[in-house]
């Protein structure tokens, strides 16, 4: 393993992905998405995915040249089309749109259609945070859990993430996949060829399985059981019924290099919290709620560990698997490799 300070890893990153046809903006956005997840003890979203979000642009499965653009609006509504690129350009322009016409109407809602893997669902909420709002991110991705009661493959994981600012401290920052662990964890596992627990996925015949390979070429098993899968359903009608986007079974796997344009969806709701109670009141009921919490010592506010894994990376970098490492310097500089 070696350490890599964040500023370091982002420009590598970068450099990797403009390496593979992705446009400035998009190689930077993701860049820093990517980094962000690894600063918070998240590397199955971090670094580790510029490998397969490279060769996705290589192969076309996401276009490298593509200029997020607004293509429906009305009031607090926006729909975001990302044009097929990675997803993170649509998602911040997405989130810009909703943090404007939140404040305008009291509530925005911001859809992205045509889109790819949007990372840590949480992450695109820190700017809808810092200014006051409230705000929920959801989205779907390849088909990776059955329907209750089924064993094929249809719903995606489904992340839902939401982000509560407070009067002088961190917000508090739900996220969550709906499948009972992220997919990208079996991805990790396969990788480094260690079993994954009994409960989390299915293998291709609807079995039970502790192989990370045959749970991705099987399926997720739902957090909650029917609870998960109806939730799940929720986020496919939201972020794809709502946009016009792929449900989970109309696209191929993140983890092949092969296949089809995903353009899966996403949504983000903002909520000004003066356009209700108002302000002083939302941020006095949050610590009321806080305090009561944390009468229990035992409690531990969400978000609190991610927060205090992403200071102690900025001042102590993260640690990087060597050969991912090498994978990113040779995507970042090709020729280097033929010297």
């Amino acid at each position: 393993m070696a350490t890599v300070d964040l500023k370091s890893l982002h420009q590598l990153a970068a450099a990797a992905l403009r390496g593979a046809g992705a446009n400035p903006d998009m190689a930077d956005s993701t860049a820093r998405a990517l980094v962000y997840a690894d600063a918070q003890g998240l590397p199955s979203h971090g670094v580790s995915r510029v490998p397969s979000y490279a060769a996705h642009v290589q192969n076309g499965r996401a276009v490298g040249g593509a200029v997020p653009r607004i293509a429906q609006q009305r009031g607090g509504a926006v729909l975001v089309d990302a044009g097929a690129g990675l997803a993170f350009p649509a998602c911040a322009l997405a989130v810009q749109e909703a943090a404007a016409r939140a404040r305008a109407h009291g509530v925005a809602f911001a859809g992205v259609t045509n889109s790819h893997h949007f990372g840590v669902a949480a992450y695109h909420l820190d700017a809808l945070a810092r200014q006051g709002l409230v705000g929920l991110a959801l989205g779907n991705s390849p088909a990776a859990m059955p329907a209750w009661g089924g064993k094929r493959a249809l719903f995606g994981t489904n992340p839902i993430a939401a982000a509560f600012p407070r009067r002088d401290a961190d917000p508090l920052v739900i996220d969550l996949s709906l499948s009972e662990v992220a997919r990208g964890k079996l991805m990790v596992a396969a990788r480094e060829g260690r079993e994954i627990p009994l409960g989390w996925a299915l293998d291709a015949d609807g079995n039970p399985t502790t192989d990370p390979q045959a749970g991705l070429a099987g399926s997720m098993l739902p957090m909650g059981g029917a609870k998960g899968a109806m939730l799940a359903l929720v986020v496919e009608l939201l972020a794809c019924a709502l946009t016009g986007a792929h449900f989970g079974f109309e696209a191929d796997s993140f983890f092949t290099e092969a296949g089809n344009q995903a353009r899966i969806g996403q949504a983000f709701l903002a909520i000004d919290p003066g356009a209700l109670a108002g302000q002083d009141v939302y941020l006095e009921r949050v610590e009321t709620l806080v305090a009561a919490m944390l009468v229990d010592s035992d409690v531990r506010l969400p978000g609190a560990r991610r927060a205090g894994l992403q200071q102690r990376a900025s001042q102590q970098g993260v640690e990087i698997p060597d050969a991912l490492l090498a994978q990113l310097r040779q995507l970042a500089n090709p020729m280097a490799g033929q010297a």
